[in-house]
């Protein structure tokens, strides 16, 4: 699958994820770290990328502005990095990245809760 990392998802998940095979790039690599919320999701979605963040303020401008594309919302800490990791796993082994697109996804240690994007 395809990501764009914001500039606050940790180094240990970008490398989770580039391990496990899939195209991550981050904000500072596309010359985006002081990009807005609202340029980071425009550019995911440019790119064909699902948007990955601990910034919760990613929902709201997915479902009230109605702006971007799939995100992936980690609610991760230094305590919860595993349980966190182990959820995203079986998220990405569960949904397609056509899915993921279409979704946001809050995964937290013990679960995930996935919401269908409008249309």
């Amino acid at each position: 699958m395809r990501f764009l990392a914001d500039q606050d998802v940790w180094a240990a998940t970008i490398l989770l994820l580039r391990s496990a095979g899939h195209d991550v790039v981050t904000a500072s690599e596309l010359k985006l770290s002081t990009a807005d919320d609202q340029e980071l999701l425009m550019e995911a979605k440019t790119l064909g990328r699902i948007m990955m963040t601990r910034d919760r303020d990613f929902g709201s401008l997915v479902f009230v502005k109605y702006a971007g594309c799939g995100v992936i919302y980690l609610r991760i800490t230094p305590s919860t990095v595993a349980g966190v990791h182990n959820q995203l796993v079986r998220l990405l082994e569960t949904y397609s990245a056509r899915d993921l697109l279409n979704a946001f996804v809050v995964v937290e240690p013990s679960r995930y809760r996935f919401r269908r994007l409008k249309q």
